[in-house]
């Protein structure tokens, strides 16, 4: 496939191979941009700017909405795309195509609600005879940097609320999966984008990155990754708006009152789902000592028959890593648990990529796998005796994006709620749930801002206020 540059689709001679993480067999290819088309696409971008704020509401919202219709008509292809790239089976794949069609609807609805507000002037002595008003207006050129894991939806979490408000989009799509996003681009110009707004450029963030973040020419980094490389961006980036969503190690509470099978299915499918690379997986489960025995062996039962494997089999419940290296690391940091005490109730088996879904026990809190962000199929079981213990430890590590409790005890579920330090607390459901037009986002090391499509519209636009003095 070809980037998306100056309005036009191009290549470059040097390639970058995209591979399936299954059996590592070549996709496509997409160009590697050069720092000439950093420079290109801000030149580009800042002509489309003038185009995107000239669009009317209605226009930004019909393209939108167009754009969701032409995914929706093309729906298994997208899904199949995300499966090759990415970790995801068919199903999972399915799955985020649905939610990318919803965000584009939500986004292209709330076009139309980027409101203001009348400013009473004469509230204050001296202003009796001002009359005015706020409005919002977009920003200017968008820099957005998307992760592998949801290749489609987490690159239209960005590009539909920039577009909504009359943005103009530079998108830095993941090296590893930088087809779903190309793909996305193609729809959105099809829909009536003019091309100069959305800029895609493909390419090695180690080659690419820092100018990107860098340029002045961005009044914002929209950014989804790591917590190394969100820290490098607030040092590079200078005076512009940053939205940051940064991964977690989310906790969660398993209270003696808690509907046991609905808890166990729930958290099983928050640890694993996309290999548990998933920035909302459930990674530590503190689980009260009543029930901890029964919990743990019907947890463990049900995370042993996970069918692991080809992605696009409708019978594969978890596909592989992202790639081996990755696969590796994560077998590694189960290794080192293992030989600082903790034990492997199932799990730990690796092929290449395929690495099987882990629990553990008895971790100890020094260990990698326990205070980092695993990212990765593994999830670590601990017994709690009261609710402050568990809530105090849920609230130890510097992340706070999602956490969740499971209860029959209101007042348990509120003390916990008041009490978790995190942007998020899904009750009755595992850390992994998320509506995408809910604010999402997280505290701590988790991140700066929110998503959701409202949300990001507030970030991605500024007030202005008019004021009329009327003698």
């Amino acid at each position: 496939m070809k980037m998306l540059l100056n309005g036009e689709w191009v290549d470059r001679e040097r390639k970058i191979m995209v591979r399936d993480p299954f059996d590592d067999s070549q996709i496509d290819t997409v160009p590697c941009a050069t720092r000439e088309d950093v420079d290109k696409a801000f030149e580009a971008a800042t002509k489309g700017f003038e185009i995107a704020k000239k669009l009317t509401v209605y226009e930004r919202s019909q393209i939108l909405s167009r754009t969701a219709s032409l995914i929706s008509a093309n729906f298994e292809d997208f899904a199949r795309l995300i499966a090759m790239e990415s970790s995801k089976t068919i199903r999972e794949a399915r799955k985020e195509t649905s939610r990318c069609i919803n965000t584009l609807t939500v986004s292209a609805e709330e076009a139309k609600r980027i409101l203001g507000e009348t400013i009473p002037f004469s509230s204050f002595p001296g202003g009796e005879k001002r009359h005015g008003y706020y409005y919002r207006f977009p920003i200017g050129i968008i820099l957005a940097i998307t992760p592998f894991n949801d290749p489609l939806n987490l690159v239209a979490h960005k590009l539909g609320p920039a577009i909504a408000a009359g943005n103009a989009v530079i998108l830095k799509p993941a090296t590893l999966t930088p087809l779903s996003a190309l793909k996305l681009a193609e729809a959105l110009l099809e829909a009536g984008l003019p091309p100069l707004v959305l800029q895609v450029l493909t390419g090695y963030g180690a080659e690419i990155g820092d100018l990107l973040v860098q340029d002045q020419r961005a009044r914002m980094v929209s950014f989804t990754g790591g917590v190394e490389a969100g820290m490098r961006i607030v040092k590079l980036a200078g005076l512009k708006k940053i939205g940051m969503e940064l991964g977690s190690n989310s906790p969660v509470i398993v209270w003696k009152d808690a509907d046991l099978d609905w808890a166990v299915k729930s958290c099983v499918s928050g640890a694993f789902w996309a290999a548990g690379q998933n920035c909302i997986g459930v990674q530590r489960l503190y689980i009260h000592r009543e029930i901890y025995e029964e919990f743990k062996e019907k947890f463990v039962a049900l995370t042993s028959s996970y069918k692991i494997g080809d992605k696009l089999s409708e019978e594969t419940d978890m596909g592989p890593m992202i790639t081996e290296e990755e696969a590796k690391r994560v077998e590694v940091w189960i290794k080192e648990a293992v030989e600082m005490g903790a034990s492997l109730l199932t799990g730990g088996g690796r092929k290449g990529a395929l690495l099987q879904p882990t629990v553990l026990e008895n971790v100890p809190e020094n260990a990698n796998i326990h205070k980092k962000e695993v990212f990765g199929p593994t999830v670590n079981l601990y017994p709690i005796d009261d609710l402050d213990e568990a809530i105090r430890k849920a609230n130890e590590l510097p992340y706070g994006l999602h956490a969740a409790i499971f209860t029959r005890d209101v007042d348990v579920a509120f003390k916990t709620i008041l009490n978790l330090d995190c942007g998020g607390v899904m009750v009755n459901d595992s850390t992994d749930y998320r509506l995408d037009s809910m604010p999402f986002g997280g505290v701590k090391y988790s991140g700066l801002g929110r998503e959701g499509i409202k949300f990001a519209l507030q970030e991605m636009t500024e007030p202005k206020v008019v004021c009329f003095y009327l003698p």
